[in-house]
């Protein structure tokens, strides 16, 4: 049916963005030679129909020769296997006509090759690149590196990432045996069956030995295509994550979520960013000229979204029955974060001006449900207990003797807006705890003994790639998988590079950002301790200056960046013509405004920003110590609702530090964060009275938090204890509840064992009043 080839041709559209990434355009001749190969081996077969004709039976057999010639000592021969195969996952581009076709093949190819074993000969060989010492010297005493000195590598990782993301994306019209065959990859990636680790940990190896400079001929980007996108094929998307909580929530006898917080971000509708100063001023001078007089200088653009016009141009209004989301215009739609890449158009012009009317349109309600922590319901009653009884109970919520009927009111409604903690996140000390062997589990347990290396390797990365860094001598090289052998020597080249060098960056930033966030979200669902140790490793390696030096930039002129050639993008470049390119063509981009990629990373870095700031003081006066709310506010330009909101959290946050002054010139923003962000009961954000807005021991809060994180390790996952250094358990109750393991005719000589052990021991009770 049509809907149903819609669905099938968005899909493809999906999966050739997905592809498109994985390419350099310095790596465009090598489709060729992939092609070549293959034939030259296709051939010397005795096949004489191409490769689309063969039965499965016959591609089957084919394929079979393809994996015994991948054991062959001669790294040549191997290599011309390997692109042959990579051909085949490329879809036969020589054998379709359209990008369609290319696409269905290579769907077809890899669930083909996957069924012969292909993956694990593939990861065989890639632990051969790995460890290869020889290669590593050579490049570490090169002076320049270049694509030549990674190519088997490249190879490799160019098949591995087509399989584990072809195989991720699900369709409608899967066939059965291709579902099984993806639950079953799901499981072997996740689990730690290669080499006793999963698969996730050879990559975050090769990107430390990266880092550390002992490879830099690694192609870092296809490194973090395929970490990212092994992470969120085992461990699972931000649907998957919600549909997590919710049975977890469900097993625990927790009330359900209030809403769905991936929905809640899609309806959002964007606000007007906040004018610049020297708008402000042009504006100031078309007042004083008697173009518009009725309206007084204010501070920044009404930043309402249900009144999104300039406050400048009335004649701008619409009437009050004007269907509200016909007044937005700018960035539109969502972005699915981690999931996919998702394609927006830009939103149709809009409708002609009404006449002018001094009607404003108000929301309806406010997006988010309220909520309240347990902490703040303790410091309500015991506020109140101060007033009225003049003492306090501790740490007790329940008791309300003695408080006024209004009082019971309000504990009661707070309540039942209080967060659920799980048990399971907060367990308690005493004890042993049953661990469930979950892939997000098993990966924080490979993660763990080198998880400070993995966090510092990806942030150099970062840093490496972020637009505002500069080149520095002892800075790594993230270009080697980017930079031809022969550097370019006309104008049009060297344009052509320049934008490849861009893209290139563009995506190592965006798969870092992705990757982060995922790592965050999987490890606070599945152990808050596992969230707050990754959060710290990230705060010492100065993650939060690092965002927020990539946000001190033209936030706009990132995201409308047109770092892409479409002509070279694959898989157009292997089925249509190569038009003539010229210095004007690559000048002009293509046809999107806006680059959803940059958008993308950029809202993933707000979310960890989000995610590692919330609810640690410390970390927040961070914020305000390295001024972020200028840089934060500059990126309210973007026009795009999720973006804006997690910008206006951080900011939120730091409100209450900033300054009766700050807060009085930026009302408008104090507007938004009211209308967009989730409201805390008891939370005086807006004034600055708080409690937690007193002086803070900082340091001391963050040791208290490592201490914590220690204990649980120790606890969780050193099973070689030393018995000198073993905690005492000092809770009767665990104590006694412990299982002894005791000789089976001890209950026979039980009342001789007390009489000797017990009653007839001297205790000396004295003892216990006197000072150790």
């Amino acid at each position: 049916s049509d809907g149903v080839r819609k669905i099938m041709n968005a899909l493809i559209l999906l999966l050739s963005i997905l592809f498109t990434e994985l390419y350099s355009y310095t790596e465009e001749p090598e489709f060729a030679l992939n092609r070549d190969y293959f034939e030259e081996d296709f051939r010397s077969h005795g096949t004489v129909c191409v490769w689309i004709e063969l039965t499965v039976e016959e591609q089957r057999a084919y394929v079979m020769k393809l994996l015994d010639a991948l054991e062959v000592t001669d790294r040549d021969k191997r290599l011309k296997v390997a692109r042959a195969i990579l051909y085949l996952a490329q879809g036969v581009f020589d054998e379709c006509d359209t990008e369609v076709d290319v696409l269905h093949w290579s769907r077809h190819n890899v669930f083909l090759l996957y069924d012969m074993g292909i993956f694990t000969a593939l990861l065989e060989l890639l632990s051969m690149e790995i460890d290869n010492n020889q290669a590593c010297s050579s490049a570490v005493r090169k002076p320049a590196i270049s694509l030549a000195d990674s190519t088997e590598l490249r190879v490799l990782l160019s098949i591995m990432y087509l399989m584990v993301e072809t195989i991720r994306v699900q369709t409608e019209d899967d066939r059965p045996e291709w579902r099984a065959a993806r639950e079953a990859f799901k499981n072997e990636l996740g689990s730690p069956l290669y080499n006793g680790e999963p698969f996730a940990l050879l990559l975050f190896t090769m990107v430390t030995k990266f880092c550390s400079m002992n490879a830099p001929h690694f192609p870092m980007k296809k490194v973090l295509l395929l970490l990212w996108k092994t992470i969120l094929f085992t461990l699972g998307g931000f649907e998957e994550l919600q549909e997590m909580k919710v049975r977890g929530r469900e097993r625990l006898n927790l009330p359900p979520l209030p809403e769905d917080s991936i929905k809640v971000v899609r309806a959002m509708r964007a606000a007007s960013p906040p004018a610049s100063a020297m708008e402000l001023i042009e504006q100031q001078q078309q007042q004083k000229r008697g173009r518009r007089s009725r309206r007084p200088l204010v501070k920044q653009d009404s930043l309402d979204t249900y009144n999104e016009r300039d406050p400048f141009k009335n004649d701008d209004a619409r009437d009050e029955e004007e269907d509200p989301e016909d007044t937005d215009s700018g960035i539109e739609g969502e972005v699915d974060p981690l999931d996919r890449d998702v394609i927006i158009q830009p939103p149709p012009p809009p409708p002609p001006l009404r006449p002018p009317t001094e009607r404003v349109n108000f929301p309806k309600g406010l997006p988010w449900a309220p909520k309240v922590r347990e902490k703040d319901i303790e410091h309500f009653l015991e506020t109140s207990r101060n007033k009225f009884i003049g003492f306090t109970l501790g740490n007790d919520i329940d008791t309300l003797v003695g408080l006024p009927r209004p009082i019971h009111e309000s504990v009661k409604t707070l309540k039942q807006v209080s967060e659920d903690i799980s048990s399971s996140l907060y367990f308690s000390l005493s004890g042993e705890e049953e661990v469930e062997e979950t892939p997000t589990e098993m990966l924080y347990l490979g993660m763990l003994p080198n998880l400070s290396q993995y966090v510092i390797a990806l942030l150099k990365l970062l840093l490496a790639a972020a637009p505002t860094s500069k080149a520095k001598t002892d800075s790594i090289n993230i270009l080697a998988d980017v930079l031809p052998e022969e550097m370019p020597i006309t104008v049009l080249q060297s344009m052509k590079l320049g934008i490849d060098v861009n893209r290139h960056k563009e995506i190592i930033v965006k798969a870092i950002s992705a990757l982060l966030l995922l790592l965050l979200k999987h490890f606070k669902l599945n152990h808050i301790y596992q969230f707050e140790i990754v959060s710290q490793h990230l705060v010492f390696a100065n993650c939060i200056p690092l965002i927020l030096k990539f946000f001190n930039q033209n936030i706009m002129s990132y995201i409308s960046a047109k770092n892409s050639i479409c002509v070279l993008d694959f898989p157009h470049c292997v089925v249509h013509e190569m038009p003539e390119l010229t210095a004007e063509s690559l000048e002009a981009g293509d046809s999107n405004q806006f680059c959803w990629r940059n958008l993308f990373s950029c809202i993933n870095l707000l979310r960890i920003l989000n995610k590692l700031t919330k609810w640690k003081h410390s970390r927040t006066m961070m914020l305000v110590v390295f001024k972020s709310a200028p840089i934060l506010k500059r990126a309210l330009k973007v026009k795009q609702a999720m973006m804006q909101l997690y910008v206006l959290k951080l900011l939120k946050i730091q409100t209450k530090y900033l300054g009766r002054q700050w807060r009085k010139s930026n009302m408008k923003t104090m507007s938004a964060i009211y209308q967009k962000v989730r409201h805390r009961l008891n939370d005086d954000w807006a004034y600055g009275n708080d409690i937690d807005a007193r002086p803070w021991d900082f340091q001391a809060e963050e040791c208290a938090l490592r201490e914590s994180i220690e204990k649980f390790n120790s606890r969780r996952y050193d099973k070689n204890k030393n018995g000198d250094f073993t905690p005492v358990d000092n809770c009767l109750q665990s104590v006694l509840g412990q299982r002894v393991e005791l000789p089976e005719d001890f209950h026979y000589s039980y009342e001789m064992w007390l009489e000797r052990e017990v009653f007839s021991q001297p205790i000396q009770w004295e003892g216990l009043l006197q000072n150790p």
